[in-house]
């Protein structure tokens, strides 16, 4: 089914007219035959729109009750089962009630358009997302009730409804708009002539956008190259000199005269990468031009006047700013210039401006030498070759009695300038040229020592020898050109690769991405800065390099601007580089450095939102293990200890003094069991927290670990601490909690009758105390796994606690800068390896304590 056509009657103010104009194009369509309902249309009580309303089909609303009161709305599900051909449908900005089909009344609509069903609507300037801020900064008020632009840009049909802010202020007092009580506060407050001359003008300028979207999508289709002056269009031709700025500003001035005017600054690079514009000073203008409102372009193109003269046509622009050329006057044998062709080809319709500024006739400086591609030390040994050797050349022949004669004299000469163009390129091999055929001519062809040549082969001869001269240093020129370009190519596809693959991979962190920047174009720093917005200030995503360290210069950047090289990535990232200006053809390469700068934030902070998120997760299963054992493992010794003293209290038994005593000591071991189970799950929760703070200080094992042993049997659990053991630097406290689960652990899994060994050595600046029990044991798969919170090994039994004195222990001994790990007991069992900091010192003095404690 072919969706349905939307067409939108845009108010420019409140009481325009835009339901009145809805209405008597619904009653033009019925004259027509065309089956048009009314979905939804308020009339506010305006009797000449509530007259309209005579003779069309309206739809029964769907009644909803909220907060006590009574609303109506449009019945969607009514206006599908119809089927009209057209469908109106008043205030396309509306918010439904709660318990509506859909939040928006703009939601039904769409559900009407995708079943095939044409909607007329109305909306307000105003009510549109955009200028949401502009609106309420005019009329003080913020409009609650918004629709995204899109959905207004994509309606097939806009007809702007408007009128004079005198006519609508007279249609208030005269009553058509409110009611008397509310005429006098709504013409002093939102119904100001102020207010409504800029909504009519925002309402203006929004519809001009889109009939110039409809304008340049008709050229598009019909291919229409020619200019059609609606609203005026400047185009800046930059060439990132300094007169960019006072032609951009130019521009601007010109561009304020009529309202609508568009700036489009453009920037013409040649396709091989070669030019000598600035790149600091092309993102200076470029700034520029975005703060006076216009927008910045690069094109590409190596005729710079037809790549210009193609743009502002494609643009639609009207008029065409440049500079007065720059070139000296001796340059202009090279050419007319861009200025002069762009106006002799511009043609009727788009009109040329040349402004002068500070830089004409200044001269655009030379081209960098090619030369330079080969090297200091071979053009240095190619100057040599290409002046002095030709000197002592002639010097040497001529001191020969019997020289090899003109011929053998000219190859001689030939080998020098062929040699000077092998080493020093263009230049070295012209002078070799130039000097040899004067000293040629001078030295050793009839008559020497004369400039006059007499023999007219001898003429030729030189003239050969200098035209292959040149030819050799041409070729050997466009070599090292091709050399250079070869090995550049080499370079960026090596780089390029290198970044293919950190995508791939995802190893590359941000900050080894910028100092491979850094190192790969030798700059100082590399910074890359991000805002949120247009207006918002920037800030550091990640830096390296320029410390600024006894270095003011050095300080941190704070706005790309400030950079001498930067790199947007978006319209809110900046990759800025300090050190030194980047040539043009080297932006190729930076430029995929800063978009992988960009994905590789991204990537880390999508990495962090993992990590939160599974830390939210794992936040969550201990939530939900905690209800689990809260549900089961506190409320059995609370059910033991409740029926102990319901069984206490009742007076239907006479309990003996063992009855009694055997009950009450119920109560103590259920109470006691609650205390542990409680401990733990307050020590868990202050892990999960972070909130636990040793306080370290030294003290010996044996003044905490028999403290440990308090909450287990007697004779189930054997000391051996030696005496000579360093002092510990630990939280007394934490110690002992870590301690005594570790050992009521290691005694709930030991058979019958072993005891639980709870050992300590020394080893170098770590103290080790070891708990070994005979138990099951545990295998090396499930060794880290048992330190987890709320996990029980095996056939523990529920009413044995929560699973959580293991995780506590180990929690606890890091939090001391200590370990807790787990090892197999030699002939069976778990031992498990507590490893703390011995204090700095040497052994303590202690008086004579038994090597061996049983309790």
């Amino acid at each position: 089914m072919a969706r349905g056509k939307l067409r939108i009657y845009l108010g420019a103010a409140p009481g325009v007219g835009k339901t009145y104009s809805m209405l008597s194009e619904a009653h033009r369509r019925v004259e027509r035959g065309t089956d048009v309902v009314v979905a939804f249309v308020e009339h506010h009580d305006r009797p000449r729109t509530e007259v309209m309303l005579h003779g069309l089909e309206q739809i029964g609303r769907v009644e909803l009750e909220y907060r006590g009161s009574a609303f109506t709305e449009m019945d969607v599900d009514a206006v599908l089962r119809r089927e009209p051909a057209v469908a109106l449908v008043d205030e396309l900005a509306h918010t439904n009630v709660p318990g509506s089909r859909n939040t928006k009344r703009w939601q039904d609509v769409e559900e009407l358009l995708e079943a095939g069903i044409d909607v007329i609507s109305t909306v307000n300037i105003q009510h549109l997302e955009s200028l949401g801020d502009v609106v309420e900064s005019i009329t003080g008020v913020r409009q609650r009730e918004t629709v995204p632009d899109e959905i207004v840009r994509r309606a097939d049909q806009i007809e702007l409804v408007d009128m004079s802010p005198q006519a609508i202020r007279r249609r208030m007092a005269h009553g058509n708009i409110y009611k008397p009580d509310k005429v006098d506060a709504a013409l002093s407050n939102y119904f100001r002539p102020g207010n409504l001359t800029a909504l009519r003008e925002l309402a203006l300028l929004w519809v001009a956008d889109r009939v110039d979207e409809y304008l340049q999508q008709y050229r598009t289709e019909h291919s229409v190259s020619t200019i059609w002056a609606g609203r005026e269009r400047i185009v800046v031709g930059l060439t990132g000199g300094p007169e960019g700025r006072t032609l951009i500003r130019r521009a601007s001035r010109m561009a304020a005269k009529g309202s609508g005017s568009e700036v489009l600054a453009v920037y013409i690079a040649r396709s091989d990468g070669l030019t000598s514009a600035s790149p600091k000073e092309l993102a200076v203008q470029r700034t520029l031009v975005e703060d006076l409102g216009g927008t910045f372009h690069h094109v590409i193109g190596d005729d710079i006047p037809s790549a210009l003269l193609e743009f502002a046509r494609g643009v639609n622009a009207t008029q065409i700013v440049l500079g007065s050329s720059r070139r000296k006057t001796w340059q202009y044998i090279f050419g007319p210039g861009v200025g002069a062709t762009v106006a002799r080809e511009s043609g009727p319709d788009l009109d040329v401006h040349i402004v002068t500024h500070d830089e004409v006739a200044k001269g655009r400086g030379l081209p960098v030498a090619r030369g330079a591609r080969l090297g200091r030390a071979r053009i240095i040994a190619g100057w040599l070759l290409g002046a002095v050797a030709p000197v002592l050349l002639s010097l040497l022949l001529t001191a020969l009695d019997n020289g090899p004669g003109l011929a053998n004299d000219v190859l001689l000469f030939l080998f020098l300038t062929v040699a000077a163009a092998l080493l020093g390129g263009l230049l070295p091999a012209l002078a070799a040229a130039a000097v040899g055929s004067i000293l040629l001519n001078f030295y050793f062809t009839p008559p020497t020592h004369s400039i006059t040549i007499a023999d007219p082969k001898n003429i030729v001869a030189i003239l050969i020898f200098f035209a292959v001269g040149v030819s050799v240093a041409s070729v050997v020129d466009l070599a090292a050109r091709r050399t250079h370009q070869a090995a550049r190519l080499r370079a960026e596809s090596e780089i390029l690769s290198f970044l293919a693959g950190s995508v791939l991979r995802g190893e590359t962190t941000l900050d080894a991405l910028l100092e491979r920047v850094r190192e790969t174009f030798g700059m100082d720093s590399v910074a890359l800065l991000e805002r949120a917005g247009d207006v918002e200030p920037w800030t550091c995503a990640g830096r390296v390099g320029g410390t600024g360290d006894g270095d003011p210069q050095a300080r941190p950047l704070q706005r790309p601007e400030d950079a001498d090289v930067d790199m947007p990535v978006g319209d809110h990232m900046a990759l800025a580089l300090t050190g030194r200006v980047l040539p043009a053809e080297d932006r190729r390469v930076l430029a995929a450095f800063a978009a992988q700068a960009a994905v590789v934030l991204d990537r880390q902070r999508l990495v962090g939102e993992a990590e939160r998120a599974r830390e939210l997760a794992e936040g969550n299963r201990i939530r939900t293990a905690l209800l689990a054992a809260v549900s089961h493992d506190l409320r059995t010794p609370l059910a033991s200890i409740k029926a102990s003293v319901t069984s206490l209290r009742s007076d239907d038994v006479a309990w003996s003094e063992e009855d009694e005593a055997e009950l009450l000591e119920g109560i103590e071991a259920g109470a006691d069991r609650l205390d542990h189970l409680v401990g733990n799950l307050l020590d868990m929760s202050r892990l999960q927290t972070g909130t636990v703070t040793p306080l370290i200080r030294e003290i010996d094992l044996d003044e905490v670990v028999p403290m440990a042993l308090g909450g287990v049997p007697e004779g189930s659990v054997t000391l051996d601490i030696p005496e000579e053991l360093p002092i510990v630097a630990v939280d007394p406290g934490l110690l002992e909690r870590s301690v005594a689960n570790l050992v009521e652990n290691g005694v709930k899994y030991s058979p019958e009758g072993e005891r639980v060994l709870v050992s300590a050595s020394a080893l170098g600046a770590r103290v080790e105390l070891r708990i070994a029990d005979r138990g099951p044991g545990v295998p090396d798969s499930a060794k880290d796994r048992i330190f987890e919170p709320f996990q029980r090994y095996g056939d523990a039994p529920r009413g044995a606690g929560v699973g959580l004195g293991l995780a506590v222990a180990r929690g606890f001994a890091e939090a001391m800068g200590g370990t807790l790990a787990a090892e197999d007991t030699p002939g069976g069992g778990m031992t498990m390896v507590l490893t703390l900091r011995a204090a700095p010192g040497g052994p303590p003095v202690r008086p004579d304590l038994p090597a061996q404690a049983t309790t």
